[in-house]
């Protein structure tokens, strides 16, 4: 049983997404420290080729901050970026120096339409970030359940097959999960992951699962005390099983309903087969 643990653990740990690019122990704070060192860094490059030579479009070496930030650090602090660009744009390299006024009508012109830019390019820069996010979720998604089919189809015993679905859970959502099986009402194996163990409210509420088939939510009349929403997950012949998940109230996935049903699925299909064999 280790084993197979230790396997599916392996096969589905999921690499960091592009959002956590500084962990959730950064906090928006080094974010916007980090654009705005890219766009000192940028005023600096282009003071020093301006003192050198005379470039057209100068401007837009500061668009490159701007890139970086909406892809790797955010919406706000590309932003940012956009921002502090056209002001140090303004204040560095164009007439009158070391000021924020502008004496040229043109450099008004030349000034807002950087500013357009850099608030256009971080538009499309973060909509890029999100999709890739996105498309990492899937992918993980993806490996987790294929990883989850393979390794609980050859387990050998419940015990296994149950300890099994509830670490692809916990590994899918990453939240307390319990996974309990129930023969004539009595539960006769659980499994654990996480902080969050059941109460009596929450049994309750997967055994009224269990009773109707519906999904019970927490947090929803009649489980106002549960924190766990419960799946149930009937057989034909096997023991039940009911699977509980407890969503932060605030960080709830708008349809974990999808995920949950493809392992509510395939559960049933080992557990009846399992009991089959027995």
């Amino acid at each position: 049983m280790a084993d197979v643990e230790s396997k599916l653990q392996q096969d589905i740990t999921p690499a960091p997404d592009a959002d956590a690019l500084f962990g959730p122990v950064a906090s928006e704070l080094v974010r916007y420290l980090a654009s705005i060192a890219m766009t000192a860094a940028a005023t600096v490059v282009a003071v020093g080729v301006e003192t050198k030579v005379t470039i057209p479009n100068l401007s837009l070496v500061f668009v490159v901050p701007v890139i970086i930030a909406g892809v790797s650090l955010g919406l706000g602090p590309s932003l940012c970026s956009a921002i502090l660009g056209a002001l140090a744009f303004n204040f560095f390299l164009t007439e009158p120096r070391y000021s924020l006024a502008v004496d040229d009508p043109s450099n008004i012109w030349a000034i807002g339409l950087l500013l357009v830019v850099g608030l256009i390019v971080s538009g499309v820069a973060f909509t890029s970030r999100q999709r890739a996010i996105e498309a990492a979720r899937l992918r993980r998604q993806a490996t987790v359940l294929q990883s989850y089919s393979r390794d609980v189809v050859a387990a050998d015993n419940t015990n296994t097959i149950v300890s099994i679905t509830s670490q692809a859970l916990a590994t899918l959502f990453r939240v307390p999960v319990v996974v309990m099986l129930v023969t004539e009402g009595r539960v006769v194996s659980f499994e654990q992951v996480g902080d969050a163990e059941p109460q009596e409210a929450e049994l309750e509420a997967a055994r009224s699962a269990l009773a109707t088939g519906t999904v019970m939510r927490s947090d929803v009349y009649p489980n106002l005390a549960s924190r766990f929403d419960f799946w149930p997950v009937p057989t034909a012949e096997g023991p039940n099983a009911v699977i509980g998940l407890a969503f932060d109230p605030d960080e709830r996935p708008a349809a974990p309903d999808t995920l949950v049903n493809i392992v509510v699925r395939v559960l049933a299909l080992v557990l009846d087969r399992q009991h089959a064999r027995g």
